[in-house]
């Protein structure tokens, strides 16, 4: 564990450096400098993000084309009359 105050500083690798530019007892706020080809997320965002994928993967092909094509023609019953 590394412990810093507001307004010192950690260093990752090459070039990416993490400050801790304020901190409360329920917060702190931190500022990242980093190349532009290191991708900085929240961990929350990047588990979203994953999650996202492997709902997405679940979805037969054709069930996605029947939908589209549901939504480009709202009076076309082809969804109904695929179940």
């Amino acid at each position: 564990m590394i412990r810093r105050r507001p307004g010192e500083a950690v260093l990752i690798g090459e070039g990416v450096e993490v400050e801790v530019l304020e901190a409360t007892v329920s917060q702190v706020k931190l500022g990242i400098r980093a190349p532009r080809s290191v991708p900085v997320l929240r961990k929350e965002i990047q588990i979203t993000r994953q999650q996202n994928r492997e709902a997405a993967r679940e979805i037969p092909p054709v069930a996605i084309r029947r939908l589209s094509a549901c939504l480009k023609d709202p009076a076309s019953k082809s969804y109904e009359s695929s179940r």
